[in-house]
């Protein structure tokens, strides 16, 4: 329970953290953007839930790059193309797939990644008490 309740957490302000960057970068977000943002913060803080620490930090922003990546092609897919909402579309930038993500969007999340292993790492730490950050470059 305690484990759901600490990613809650995590969910919920890296949500909120995500629709403020779109709004900053775009100038508008979408609510399903929160629910985007949270699960890609979850699954960025996971890698090195998952990972021994001693994993490079540029293979953890990698990692976590790819992560979002998949969750923003599967979530365009739900919600431009299926649902029809649409919410962001890439088919006028190079090398996009089926206009839902895009290499250039891809090297922007490997930065947001970084930020976010390092902010979540933090969190986890400050709020739950978990065990102080420390990384390895390579």
């Amino acid at each position: 329970m305690k484990k759901f309740r600490d990613n809650l957490v995590i969910f919920l302000i890296m949500g909120v953290i995500y629709c403020a960057i779109e709004v900053l970068w775009r100038g508008h977000t979408h609510i399903s953007m929160a629910i985007v943002g949270g699960l890609c913060g979850v699954c960025i803080g996971a890698v090195n839930e998952i990972i021994p620490w001693e994993m490079g930090f540029i293979w953890q922003c990698l990692i976590g790059a790819s992560l979002t990546t998949c969750i923003e092609f599967l979530s365009g897919m739900i919600l431009n193309v299926w649902l029809k909402l649409n919410v962001w579309d890439y088919s006028n930038l190079p090398l996009n797939l089926y206009g839902q993500v895009c290499a250039y969007f891809f090297l922007a999340w490997i930065a947001l990644a970084a930020v976010g292993i390092v902010f979540d790492d933090y969190l986890r730490y400050w709020i739950f008490g978990e065990e102080k950050p420390h990384y390895t470059l390579i």
